[in-house]
């Protein structure tokens, strides 16, 4: 079988954000030739496309290459993360069965706000929140404790998110809002810092989905804030990389082990999250505050959820095999 992977090359200067923000596409390229190898293993025919500036040619290759199904890697156009949702609904319009989330979940997750809007709509814990506009010069931050934490509304993979990203007063919140605003060139997040264990939960399938082995952040107490800024995502050479370490599996059981995956599962099924998710929590004082629900996390071996099917017994192969059957799955039942 041709299975096209695709995904984005690196923008070589960022339309908005940090000059330092390209670090984190410039694996995309990684994840896609580790996710070819695995599919040359599994006795399928790889071939990667890559998405830059011209979306013709990206069409064009695809077209020329005529692949059974696409592997998607996507996360957004040329640098601009609120276009991941456009990928996949092209390879919609293509006609190109594809792994994944579709293009609604997508956009759905990767807008932050909408995200929480749903969940609290539906109960599931999430810390209190509040969306301040791009053009907002008012601050009307009400019924909020801090201190508090500020995200760019749509952005993923940490950026926008360092130490100043925490606030203890309205001082350094509109400090940071301002810094959104200006940096991102979107809206701010504001939501409550949630002082607790930062749990990844890793989910499979489609129905019946299935949890992995839950994964837990550990901080280092030299940190400034224990939180997964940029730097302690991406950025190796720096105290924040060093300080923030996965440990799978974590160290949870019981009551609080079941909430976990209960919540992520709900989450996922809220969202209409396909073949692979990943959602984010803190838990404090047995409550599981949902921080992000990620329906396109990265999936090279080293990263959090490849970590987490390890632990369950999957190898990488295994793991790209597993996502591989049910994309082929759908589209046997899509065009019976």
């Amino acid at each position: 079988m041709k299975v096209a992977v695709c995904f984005n090359r690196a923008v070589q200067k960022p339309a908005q954000g940090e000059a330092f923000d390209r670090i984190s596409e410039q694996g995309a390229e990684n994840e896609a030739q580790a996710v070819a190898g695995a599919l040359g293993e599994l006795g399928q025919v790889p071939q990667l496309v890559a998405l830059g500036t011209d979306i013709s040619a990206f069409v064009a290759e695809l077209r020329s290459a005529a692949p059974d199904l696409v592997f998607n890697l996507c996360e957004g156009f040329w640098g601009r993360s609120r276009q991941e949702m456009h990928i996949a609904a092209l390879l919609d319009l293509l006609d190109l069965p594809f792994t994944g989330s579709a293009p609604l979940c997508l956009g759905l997750t990767q807008d932050k706000a909408r995200t929480k809007d749903l969940l609290a709509h539906h109960q599931l814990p999430t810390p209190k929140y509040q969306v301040v506009k791009l053009g907002d010069q008012s601050l009307r931050v009400r019924d909020l404790t801090y201190p508090l934490i500020v995200k760019p509304r749509f952005e993923d993979a940490s950026l926008g998110i360092s130490n100043d990203s925490v606030v203890e007063n309205e001082a350094e919140l509109r400090t940071r809002i301002a810094y959104v605003h200006q940096t991102y060139r979107q809206g701010a997040l504001v939501e409550e810092f949630i002082e607790g264990r930062e749990i990844n939960v890793a989910v499979i399938g489609n129905g019946p989905f299935e949890v992995l082995p839950l994964s837990e952040i550990r901080f280092h107490s030299e940190l400034v804030h224990p939180i997964v800024s940029y730097e302690g995502k991406w950025l190796e050479q720096f105290q924040g990389y060093r300080g923030t370490q996965p440990v799978c599996p974590a160290s949870i059981k019981g009551r609080d082990a079941m909430l976990l995956r209960d919540t992520a599962l709900r989450a996922c099924k809220l969202m209409e999250c396909r073949d692979y998710a990943r959602v984010d929590i803190r838990l404090r004082d047995g409550v599981p505050y949902i921080l992000e629900v990620n329906a396109n996390p990265d999936i090279s071996p080293d990263a959090g959820l490849a970590r987490c099917a390890a632990v369950a017994g999957m190898s990488y192969p295994q793991l790209v095999r597993r996502i591989l059957e049910m994309t082929v799955q759908r589209k046997e039942a899509s065009r019976a």
